[in-house]
């Protein structure tokens, strides 16, 4: 059962589910929080599981024409406090990841633990910023077009024909998107600050999950960029989706780490 919160007199669509510690789960770009449907059965078992539409996603408005992640952790935290949560461990997918670091750099007190799901520290690089400007230009010129594009490439190439009814539904889920919803999210994601560091400076549970044939990061670079962090790792055969992909796999690594959390 979803439930709506007034943020900034814009609607914001969250579900909080179970009982028991808390767990967050962020979704990423061109997503919404129904990617965690499956896990959330398995969680909420034992966990009070919270997942929340980001800003300009799902069922979420807009706040603007620039969703910075500081923003979107603003409004996370707003939702957390709803509920009266006071502490939590968050679990971000790619552009969720993003915003999960920036809301442990800001609320540092409240996170029992860190998984960043396909994702990345690190801040667009000079080229990728360039891509995402590129992106922003064809979504003003036809967001639909876009959307169809983007969604297959997050799977690693041989899996596209494999997962082709989960690549429809995700499409058809994405093309409900506002333009100004998904440009909002393209330029904040370009200008997100690098935030390696704090890697090493937090000190509690990370963990970072990894495909092996991600499109659109390259392992080796995430695995240079917790070295000395402490950060748990594990590889996945996939790409970008892998609680698509490894679904098995991923749910069970996403409970181990769970449990791990104090």
């Amino acid at each position: 059962m979803y439930d709506f919160l007034k943020y900034k007199n814009v609607a914001i669509r969250y579900r909080a589910t179970g009982k028991g510690r808390a767990v967050v789960l962020l979704h990423g770009f061109l997503e919404n929080s129904s990617m965690w449907n499956e896990l959330v059965v398995h969680l909420s078992k034992q966990y009070r599981v919270v997942c929340i539409d980001l800003l300009g996603h799902g069922k979420s408005g807009n706040l603007g024409y620039i969703h910075t992640m500081e923003a979107q952790a603003q409004l996370v935290k707003a939702v957390l406090r709803h509920l009266r949560l006071r502490k939590y461990i968050l679990v971000g997918h790619s552009m969720g990841g993003y915003i999960s670091l920036a809301f442990a750099e800001m609320y540092p007190q409240s996170v029992r633990g860190l998984c960043l799901m396909n994702s990345t520290a690190m801040a667009d690089s000079e080229e990728k910023k360039a891509s995402r400007n590129r992106a922003i230009k064809a979504v003003k010129h036809n967001y639909k077009t876009f959307v169809r594009i983007a969604i297959p490439s997050l799977f690693a190439e041989e899996n596209r024909s494999a997962f082709k009814s989960e690549i429809i539904q995700h499409t058809n889920e994405a093309l409900k998107l506002s333009r100004q919803g998904i440009i909002a999210s393209l330029e904040g994601m370009k200008i997100r600050k690098d935030r390696t560091a704090l890697l090493k400076l937090i000190t509690f549970q990370k963990f970072m999950i990894i495909g092996k044939k991600d499109p659109i990061l390259i392992p080796a670079m995430l695995m240079k960029q917790v070295q000395y962090t402490n950060t748990k790792i594990i590889e996945l055969p996939g790409g970008h989706m892998s609680h698509i992909e490894n679904k098995e796999t991923f749910v069970n690594a996403i409970k181990e780490f769970v449990c791990t959390c104090n």
